[in-house]
């Protein structure tokens, strides 16, 4: 019996010991496990210089895939925007973070973000966004993108008729912008009136090009001046919500005529009304994102056809069949939209090789090991879009404009990712494709273009860009032989 307790004994005090072993050599593999390769740069700039510049010098894919041929294909190491970081690149980097979403990682804005969009109330902009994520589906939904279409179709008439027609020559990008802008203005605050969106137009120029840039606030950097931008922006939102109470209180605007309606009439999470600076706040991020990705794809699916006559006349023959099936007068509905398949293609071949979305950046929330790399918490994580997009492992000839590929079930999953992925998908997706496809049905029916500077250069800041805004020769469709 004595033997038996001493055997027992023995084995709890080895079964402890293994335990301990096991917990103790977990721990010390996950500390002992190497940082990812590469390097950190200059002294509090780090490699922020050269991550920015190859994007002004239109290649931003560079930064990347000179780090991945010397370091890692998967993971390596940098300093960006004062921060330390880690790029994940490929469609498992792409999967591990988007499949990690608030568990081991989460949406990071550098501190100039912060900054141009101060919010009013003391949250950080990370935190504005996640609140806007949940407002945002009540706008998207389907029945919601139904009614859009007709909006769309009557405003890209009125802009088409006054920025296109009656030129022989147009620069492309700055009408894109208007478009798009446009648009935005008209859905998200009901304001339709071309003098009243181009009181904001130049302001919010201003403020997407400080945006991802080194956070100096002196006069005369793009920091300061979209500091100043978003200041300005703001009173102009504050002075139309005022009055919205006002049209709202005494019935002259509805309740579901807009966002802005919507959330001077909704109470947040806490039961409370938002306040009017509060409101100004989400409205300048939304216009920001719901017009700045579209317009860079507007006027790049403008760039390729140019250059693409075959591809041009599949997309020509497809708006024209819609065209030919309407009435006089009669506007796109959701069932014309349905069939612009090829259309579609086109564009998502342009968004693979130019995305407006270069990337984007999260925050490691604990300590954790990808691919034998130990990313330490607080790291900041970025991820490119060019990473997979020119990667010829997952797109043969990447550099070839080639809309097939999107046919049948399309790219391998967390390799088409203009729009991210996971939960924080961009829920804006739909609205960009209506937008995108109601533009391309109204250019290719009224003309035909070609590039006035053949070899011109892209630049990204912090979207890409036609560096001259893509001047073209417009041919109209009726005077055609």
């Amino acid at each position: 019996m004595e033997f038996f307790y001493v055997s027992l004994l023995c084995l709890f005090v080895y079964l402890v010991f293994l335990s301990l072993h096991f917990l103790f050599y977990k721990n010390k593999s996950a500390v002992s496990s190497p940082l990812p390769p590469g390097k950190i740069g200059w002294p509090v700039i780090g490699e922020s210089l050269e991550f920015l510049s190859t994007g002004w010098k239109g290649h931003p894919e560079k930064f990347i895939f000179d780090r991945m041929a010397k370091y890692s294909s998967i993971v390596f190491k940098t300093h960006l925007l004062g921060e330390q970081a880690a790029v994940f690149c490929g469609a498992s980097g792409n999967k591990f973070l988007f499949s990690n979403e608030n568990k081991l990682v989460q949406a990071w804005w550098p501190n100039s973000v912060n900054k141009i969009f101060p919010s009013s109330t003391q949250t950080s902009s990370k935190e504005e966004a996640i609140k806007m994520r949940k407002m945002l589906p009540n706008f998207m939904k389907p029945e919601a993108l139904h009614r859009y279409v007709e909006i769309m179709d009557h405003i890209a008439q009125r802009h088409f008729a006054s920025g296109w027609e009656n030129h022989d020559q147009v620069v492309v990008f700055p009408l894109a912008k208007q478009y798009t802008f446009w648009l935005a203005c008209r859905l998200f605050l009901s304001v339709e009136d071309p003098n009243d969106v181009a009181k904001f137009a130049d302001p919010f120029d201003v403020l997407a090009s400080g945006l991802i840039s080194i956070p100096i606030d002196m006069p005369g950097t793009p920091f300061n001046r979209a500091i100043k931008a978003s200041n300005s922006i703001r009173k102009e939102l504050v002075a139309i919500i005022k009055q919205r109470k006002i049209d709202l209180g005494e019935g002259k605007a509805s309740a579901t005529q807009d966002i802005l309606s919507h959330m001077l009439l909704t109470c947040d999470e806490n039961g409370k009304f938002r306040g009017e600076l509060d409101i100004a706040d989400k409205i300048l991020g939304l216009l920001i994102g719901g017009h700045d990705t579209a317009s860079s794809a507007c006027a790049f699916i403008v760039k390729y056809l140019a250059e693409l006559p075959e591809i041009y006349e599949r997309v020509y023959k497809e708006q024209m069949k819609i065209t030919k099936s309407k009435g006089p007068g009669e506007l796109l509905n959701w069932e014309d939209i349905q069939k612009m398949k090829y259309s579609w293609n086109v564009a998502c071949e342009v968004l693979r090789l130019v995305p407006p979305l270069q990337g984007a950046f999260r925050e490691a929330l604990t300590d954790f090991i990808f691919n034998g790399f130990s990313i330490p918490k607080g790291w900041k994580i970025y991820w490119s879009a060019n990473s997979t997009h020119r990667s010829g492992e997952f797109f043969p000839e990447p550099e070839k404009f080639d809309p097939s590929r999107f046919e049948g079930s399309g790219p391998a999953p967390y390799t088409f990712v203009p729009f991210g992925g996971g939960p924080r998908m961009c829920p804006g997706k739909e609205y960009a494709r209506l937008e995108i496809l109601v533009f391309m049905h109204h250019i290719v029916k009224r003309f035909k273009w070609d590039k006035i500077i053949p070899d011109e250069k892209i630049v990204v800041n912090p979207m890409p860009i036609p560096a001259k805004g893509l001047p073209v020769r417009l041919y109209p469709q009726n005077q055609q032989a």
